[in-house]
């Protein structure tokens, strides 16, 4: 192909005009390059004076693309001056339309891509309030895999139909593309099931990430969502792989669904002798010296009585579940150890009451 081609070129530009328009040619790619490197020299400079992270985040991903869909235009240019009426050019032709395919495929996800770091630079997830961050992250990080997917199936579609022999495959496809569909939509309904989810916890999201939840009886996080599968962060940080169609079709509990306040108790079974008040005080002690309480929530009552002990409930709040769960743990200990030191008997035990019955003889 290549002697071919180049003996064309030679019988094309056999006086000399080689010269003019291998010069020609420098100069476009030449343009190229310069317009290329003024356009981020101006952002450079533009960024000194506006949002350093916005001009930085593009410096950084879309330097690479643009340069390379830059240079495919000019050498479009090129062939398209000097070599237009050249069948022997046809596969260069083809495989720049492929690259410019992949380049405006590569800009667009880029460009996904900065829309949902704009948006998302708005709001910290690392904050005590982060009810609305998390929606916020949860609906474009899967609304950004989404339109990628959209993206790259167009590309593909496009890139496959530039061949003449798959254009022509394609033609054939579409005219029983009923009985087709139907085969396909049997055979991957629970693909496309699965995907669906995906879509509707993006839009209803009954999670997020960070959300606190408990799945197949174990507590943890929302780490991640995907359109086909969710990964809960267990608290001993094993990951917990559930497809999402898991949270549109079975209960699960989500504590932090409508904010991260919850409430924490702690149960204490005691004698009948106990003096409820003093432990109440000493409750009310315990909170006020913790840093996990929030002060909202400080209730002490008892809650159930057998005939061998008191069932005394203590109700504390805090600002989330892993510090309820902590703020639990030391008002247990401390109840105990206040019970223990100053009012041992109104610990649980048994009681014996022995008769003694003495009879007599008359």
């Amino acid at each position: 192909m290549f002697n071919e081609l180049g003996t064309e070129l030679l019988n094309k530009y056999s006086d000399g005009s080689w010269q003019a328009a291998v010069v020609i040619s420098c100069l476009i790619l030449i343009l190229s390059i310069g317009l290329h490197a003024i356009s981020f020299g101006l952002l450079n400079r533009f960024g000194k004076k506006s949002d350093a992270f916005l001009i930085k985040h593009i410096k950084n991903k879309f330097k690479i693309p643009t340069l390379l869909l830059l240079l495919v235009i000019a050498f479009e240019i090129i062939l398209f001056v000097f070599t237009q009426d050249m069948e022997t050019i046809n596969p260069v032709r083809h495989l720049l339309k492929l690259i410019l395919i992949i380049c405006i495929t590569w800009l667009v996800v880029r460009f996904i891509k900065l829309g949902k770091v704009m948006i998302l630079s708005r709001y910290n997830v690392e904050e005590k309030d982060n009810l609305k961050a998390r929606r916020v992250y949860t609906q474009f990080k899967i609304i950004e895999r989404i339109l990628i997917f959209i993206v790259i199936i167009i590309a593909l579609a496009a890139a496959l139909m530039t061949f003449e022999g798959i254009r022509k495959i394609g033609v054939s496809l579409f005219a029983s593309a009923g009985v087709a569909g139907i085969i396909l939509g049997f055979a991957a309904q629970r693909l496309i099931g699965t995907v669906l989810a995906g879509f509707q916890i993006a839009i209803t999201q009954p999670i997020r990430l960070d959300d606190v939840v408990i799945v197949e009886n174990e507590w943890g996080w929302i780490e991640e969502i995907t359109l086909t599968y969710v990964v809960v962060r267990i608290w001993d940080k094993r990951r917990l792989i559930v497809p999402t169609t898991y949270f549109i079709e079975k209960p699960f509990q989500n504590w932090t669904r409508v904010s991260s306040d919850i409430m924490g108790t702690v149960f204490i079974y005691t004698d009948y002798s106990v003096p409820v008040d003093k432990l109440r005080k000493e409750l009310t002690r315990i909170l006020k010296s913790d840093k996990n309480w929030d002060g909202k929530v400080n209730v002490l009552q008892v809650t159930n009585s057998t005939e061998h002990t008191v069932e005394i409930r203590a109700l504390m709040s805090a600002a989330d579940s892993p510090a309820a769960w902590d703020l639990r743990v030391h008002v247990r200990e401390k109840l105990i150890e206040f019970l223990q030191k100053n009012y041992p008997d109104s610990l649980p035990r048994t009681r014996l009451v022995f008769e003694n019955k003495l009879s007599v003889n008359s």
